[in-house]
Formats: structure tokens, sequence, C-alpha cells
């Protein structure tokens, strides 16, 4: 396959270097708004730079991986998927859940598939949380406890462009709750705090959040994260039933300090960031990717699996503006969105 990659910034770069030793990518085209950094990585992993993204569409191509700003990401599915081209997006689709209805709606209408960027689907702990359930190993479910903690807030100038911290951040706890679990949210109560660095209160952010979630089998979830998390990058999802536990994301560099004497020691390398704690999940999710354009696989995370997960941030959102509990129902959803 020739695959086509546009932006080359810090996880597209990543994704470069995966997908240039990909046993079924032949070649690889990238591009970027920055000429010079798209041609530096070209030649450092034998690719070839594309002068920008209409070049990529000329040049011909059988796929597209868009790992470019955010507001990009929307028209440049757009025109993968009218090319008739299966694409891969990192999430989120467009800036905002209108944006996303349009784009969704004309993705659809061309018949091209669709993969969203939701790497914690290939993570090794998730999935096997995600068998427990499914088997039963843990009896009924109850309770579920999400932390998406980062190791330091991201660049001011990111922070007024990321969405806000449930649409960047805790979407992805909100995506692995419907996985893991196989049920739907129905309502959530939300809040934030903003007393950490300004840029978030000058963008009308907040750097912490915290919501609860009810399932619709009554299942009580909780689902916090924060920008300022001094002691390392920590992501974990614990699941209790009524026969046992299970947690995802607790090993010796989990960046929890126990205040038990016979407590495990501190972590001494604890994780620093995403691409740290998830790069095995990254290149399993390219993979899948490549194999799913070859037509080898089915889909793992369509357009309307991420759409399910930014309905539930939406509505978050709300709840954290209006200071009230939201039922999913109020955020436009499926319906006209296929």
């Amino acid at each position: 396959m020739r695959i086509g990659l546009i932006g080359t910034g810090r996880i597209g770069t990543f994704h470069a270097k995966v997908l240039s030793r990909h046993a079924h990518v032949g070649g690889l085209v990238v591009t970027d708004v920055d000429a010079d950094r798209a041609e530096r990585l070209a030649r450092a992993i034998g690719a070839t730079a594309a002068p920008g993204a209409d070049h990529v569409f000329a040049w011909g191509v059988d796929a597209v991986v868009i790992a470019s700003a955010t507001a990009s990401h929307a028209d440049l599915l757009v025109r993968a998927a009218r090319a008739g081209l299966p694409v891969f997006c990192e999430k989120p689709v467009a800036v905002d859940l209108p944006g996303t209805l349009r784009a969704l709606r004309a993705v659809a209408a061309a018949g091209s598939p669709l993969q969203l960027g939701f790497m914690r689907r290939f993570d090794a702990g998730y999935t096997k949380a995600r068998e427990a359930v499914r088997d039963g190993r843990l009896g009924r479910l109850h309770t579920v406890r999400a932390v998406t903690s980062d190791a330091e807030p991201p660049p001011a100038a990111y922070v007024p462009l990321s969405g806000g911290l449930f649409r960047d951040c805790l979407v992805h706890d909100f995506d692995m709750v419907r996985w893991v679990t196989g049920r739907e949210v129905v309502d959530v109560y939300a809040a934030g705090s903003d007393r950490g660095p300004g840029m978030f209160r000058a963008a009308g952010d907040v750097d912490t959040a915290a919501a609860l979630l009810t399932l619709d089998d009554g299942t009580l979830v909780t689902a916090t994260a924060t920008r300022c998390n001094g002691a390392g990058y920590d992501v974990r999802m614990e699941l209790a039933g009524e026969r046992d536990q299970l947690v995802v994301g607790l090993d010796d560099r989990t960046p929890v300090t126990s205040a038990e004497p016979l407590g495990p020691p501190p972590a001494s390398r604890p994780w620093t960031g995403f691409l740290d704690r998830f790069a095995p999940a990254y290149e399993a999710e390219l993979d899948a990717f490549v194999r799913f354009a070859r037509g080898e696989r089915d889909n793992p995370c369509d357009g309307l699996q991420a759409l399910e997960a930014l309905r539930i941030a939406e509505a978050c959102e709300l709840s954290r503006h209006e200071r009230r509990p939201v039922r999913l129902a109020e955020v436009p959803g499926l319906e006209g969105a296929v």
C-alpha cells in the first residue's frame, strides 16, 4: 500500500515512523504546513515529502492518515472519503459537535471507510478489562472509576484550540466506559476547577474536572482528569463487581505513592506522557488501520463510535456550565448523522 500522511507534529511523526516500517506499507507520502519539518522527517525515514495536502491526493495513494491540526480534520477526512480512500483520523472529527455531524454525514454519503483514533481500544490492559466484564468474571458491575491525569499542562497556545478538558482529554475515558462495559451513558453530572495556570481561565476551560455518569443498567461511573499531575502521567480504570475487582494502568510506573507502611515503593520511572504510556497501543491501532484498509478486518472504531464519546463530553460541558444533571438525550446524536 501507498499511504499519505498529513501532519508531521508529535503524533504525526510517531505515526510516520510506525508506518514506514510496516510490512504492508510500500510507500509513504508525508506533508505538513511546515514544509521543512515534513522534509526532514521524510529524509529520516525514507518517505516522500509532498508540498501540501493537494499533492498527497494528486500523487495517488491507497489510504490517508490525518494527524494535522484539529481545525483541518473535517475537511481533510471528507475530502479523502469523497476520493474513495480509506482514512484514519486522529480524534476529534471536528472542533465542535455540529461540525462533527456534518462531516460524518458527508463521509456516510460518500460510502468510504473512516477509522477514528481512540488508541486505548488497543491497550492490553483495557482489552483484558473488557474481556473480564463481558465474560462475567467480575459479576454484576456496580462501580467504575476512570482517571486521566497529565504530568504537566499543554502549551498555552493549544488550550483555546483543544475543545476543553472534557472533549480533549476525558473523551478517551468516555470511549473506554462504553467499550469496556458495553453499556450506554444515560445521564451525567460534571464540575470543573480552574485554580491552576491562568491560561485555562483565559480560554474558558478548566484544568481539573470530575464527572458522575449513570449507565443504562444503573452502574455508576466516576471520571476525573487534570492537566497538573506533577507526579507523572496517570491513566487508570478501576472496575468493581460483586465477585471481583480489576484495575487497568496499575504497574511499577504508575505515579502513585502508597501511604501504608507495607505499601509498594514509589515508581522509580513514572510515565511521562501519552506517547510513553500508549506507544504499543498506537502501533497496534495503525496496524489495525492498514489491515482494515486492505479489507482484512472490520473497522475497530468508526465515526459513530467516536461521536458517542463526544456526546458524553458535550453533556459534561453543558452540565458544568449550567450546574445541573444532563441527560444524553439532550445532546444531538446519531439521528440524521448517517
